[in-house]
């Protein structure tokens, strides 16, 4: 639903209430809607109530993803929005966003072509991972990039050598509190070193422009920026005292997608964080970056799965497990130590409901999506009944195994 245009484009209002062939379809007795139905959009609902499909399929309303990015560019005025292209890089994704003005942030080559393939302008692309084979940093570099993440000494002497000239962010350690899924150690280095390895860009004769940061993906506590944001500016300075003025501040991402509770809107996050900016950096001129991923496009995507099997391991247990045709090798890796916790829908919703053990299809006993979470499902679920996942519109295709069991890889379709 969405009301009358408001300065030049739809805006979109939560909740979504499905439209009304599925309403007869979930609600044929007339009782209220489950509060679930809530969170999934018409055109998604009215896909799946009309589509017959053979396997788990995501679907994304790419409407709710022009909705986000539009206020992702309001929340952060000032800043250019990086999308995150492997949380989902399906073509039409990627032709919204690009028809709306975003700039993408890559992980890899080929993510590097896929944007160009979209006509997407070299300038407007980032390669931001911090760990790249030479070769490819010489052909991004040959294709027009400018822009390269480091974090070690290095990666830098290969962008030196392989990039010449081009521009340069370091990735500092976070160490990812308060984030579902925290992205701390494997990326960026200590502010010491950080230090020392601008000022050695600067003198390999690369343009030394800025520091890049990441408080963790899924992150949950608006504190988190401020510290690591007080911490930069005092780099900024250190730098600027050895004869380097920095420019470029990347805020990484961290914005959250609707799981099992609640979440701020992404205005209270651009509230907080630029504040934090303001705070630290004051009227300081900065080319501000922020690379959302989940935050984008995670509410946009809902996926339908089927139950194939429901058993106990003991005559009398209260806890059913309840077996789906998705699991963490078809794209629910994000469960891996139950960190991302989405919430579920089930035509039966409403009734009486008790624990449940949820698992994927495959024959690994590492299949199990929650044990300890504490999920419920209707005691009147059965086989062959439909189970939908929402906001699994980030990190689901792309963690999709090619044929793990010989279950094929995740089907996606976009609306």
């Amino acid at each position: 639903m969405s009301d009358p245009q408001e300065g030049g484009r739809t805006r979109f209002l939560y909740p979504l209430i499905p439209s009304e062939p599925y309403l007869r379809l979930v609600n044929d007795t007339d009782l209220p809607v489950p509060n679930m139905l809530e969170s999934m959009s018409p055109k998604i609902a009215d896909f799946f109530a009309t589509t017959d499909l053979d396997g788990p399929c995501l679907a994304m309303d790419l409407d709710l993803v022009e909705a986000a990015y539009l206020d992702l560019h309001d929340a952060f005025d000032g800043a250019r929005v990086h999308f995150a292209v492997k949380a989902n890089p399906t073509d039409a994704v990627i032709a919204r966003l690009v028809a709306l003005g975003s700039a993408f942030d890559c992980a890899s080559i080929p993510e590097i072509q896929l944007c160009l393939d979209h006509g997407v302008t070299p300038n407007a692309i980032s390669y931001g991972n911090t760990i790249k084979k030479e070769r490819d940093i010489a052909v991004a570099h040959a294709l027009g990039i400018s822009l390269f993440a480091f974090d070690s000494e290095a990666e830098l002497h290969k962008i030196a050598r392989s990039a010449p000239g081009a521009s340069v962010f370091c990735r500092v350690l976070s160490d990812g509190e308060g984030a579902e899924w925290p992205l701390s150690r494997k990326f960026g280095c200590s502010f010491a070193m950080a230090e020392e390895l601008m000022l050695q860009a600067r003198d390999q004769g690369l343009d030394a422009a800025g520091i890049s940061f990441h408080v963790g993906s899924q992150q949950t506590d608006l504190s988190q920026w401020r510290p690591v944001l007080d911490a930069i500016a005092g780099l900024f300075e250190r730098l600027e005292a050895r004869g380097l003025s920095l420019r470029l501040l990347n805020l990484g991402g961290g914005m959250p997608a609707h799981y099992d509770k609640p979440v701020v809107a992404v205005s209270g996050y651009g509230a907080a964080i630029m504040a934090a900016v303001h705070s630290a950096f004051g009227d300081r001129s900065l080319q501000l970056i922020v690379e959302p991923g989940r935050g984008l496009v995670g509410n946009a995507g809902v996926i339908q799965a089927e139950v194939v099997l429901i058993s106990v391991k003991e005559i009398g247990d209260a806890t059913r497990w309840v077996y789906l045709d998705i699991g963490k090798f078809s794209g629910l890796a994000e469960t891996m130590g139950e960190s991302i916790r989405y919430r579920l829908l089930s035509l039966n919703d409403g009734q009486d409901s008790g624990p449940v053990i949820l698992a994927g299809p495959t024959c690994d006993s590492a299949d199990v999506l929650y044990e300890t979470s504490g999920y419920y499902l209707p005691l009147g679920l059965k086989e062959g009944d439909k189970v939908w996942i929402m906001s699994t519109g980030a990190y689901t295709t792309t963690y999709s195994s090619v044929g793990f069991n010989g279950f094929v890889p995740l089907e996606s379709v976009c609306l």
